[in-house]
């Protein structure tokens, strides 16, 4: 069974529900979440997603990120995914939210954050390797390869070292 996911308009108000395949043909404005995982000694954790993911297939990401299903907020969806993909289960603070548009793949996105010394578990069917990296380090990985991190990422990493 398809998953579904709630249509929004530019104010990021449900409009309707309609199924994954059809709200990313028609590129249609929906909701996500990343989250950013840190070690107590500022690493972040970044993922390589899995080369049969349907967008940007093999590329490096946020620690983890998902849709937020039909009828979900944001702040349901977040431990969720951090769950599903990595296993991990800790206290989230919501960062910052991102309007909608072609890099975050029409999707209104909120960044949470959390600081976790759990072994993550990585899902094999979203990522095949990850790595703990200082912010230093991916930044400068960032500004000498930008096309080896996903669209949104590369946006929420900018805010977030502008933030600091």
């Amino acid at each position: 069974m398809e998953e579904y996911f709630d249509v929004v308009n530019d104010d990021d108000v449900v409009v309707e529900s309609l199924p994954r395949s059809e709200v990313h043909r028609r590129k249609l404005k929906h909701r996500a979440v990343h989250v950013f995982v840190f070690r107590p000694d500022g690493r972040m954790l970044i993922h390589q997603r899995s080369p049969t993911k349907e967008e940007f297939p093999s590329v490096w990401t946020s620690s983890c990120s998902g849709h937020v299903s039909a009828g979900e907020t944001y702040e349901q969806s977040a431990p969720r995914e951090l769950q599903e993909e990595l296993g991990i289960a800790a206290p989230l603070t919501w960062l910052n939210k991102f309007d909608a548009c072609a890099d975050t793949s029409w999707e209104f996105t909120v960044l949470f954050c959390a600081t976790t010394t759990e072994q993550p578990i990585p899902d094999p069917g979203e990522m095949t390797e990850i790595r703990w990296l200082q912010t230093s380090e991916i930044h400068d990985w960032m500004t000498n390869r930008p096309d080896d991190f996903s669209p949104a990422f590369r946006v929420l990493f900018k805010w977030y070292l502008q933030s600091l």
